[in-house]
């Protein structure tokens, strides 16, 4: 199974939200770290209000596996693979 598209997806939300922050603070000319933290928690309660509008609450999602062991097992299935695969009779080419 390919966890890519899954690992991406998270590694992106991450990305997003401090993208997000990051723009703000450059277009607004934050400073100080009471005025970047203020941005980034309203740019958390805004995806939040987001989220609501859908009825979707994240803390009644289930949980996930961790994406450092979901990582782990993404390497170790792809290194069987490998190894399977060298197993494999050769195709004889034409």
């Amino acid at each position: 199974m390919n966890f890519a598209p899954f690992i991406s997806a998270l590694k992106g939300r991450v990305f997003r939200r401090r993208r997000i922050t990051n723009h703000n603070v450059q277009q607004n000319a934050l400073q100080g770290e009471r005025a970047i933290t203020g941005e980034h928690i309203q740019n958390n309660q805004s995806v939040r209000n987001m989220l609501g509008q859908r009825n979707i609450q994240p803390e009644n999602l289930p949980r996930e596996e961790d994406i450092k062991k979901l990582e782990r097992r993404v390497k170790s299935e792809e290194k069987k693979l490998v190894e399977q695969s060298a197993r494999l009779p050769k195709l004889e080419e034409k």
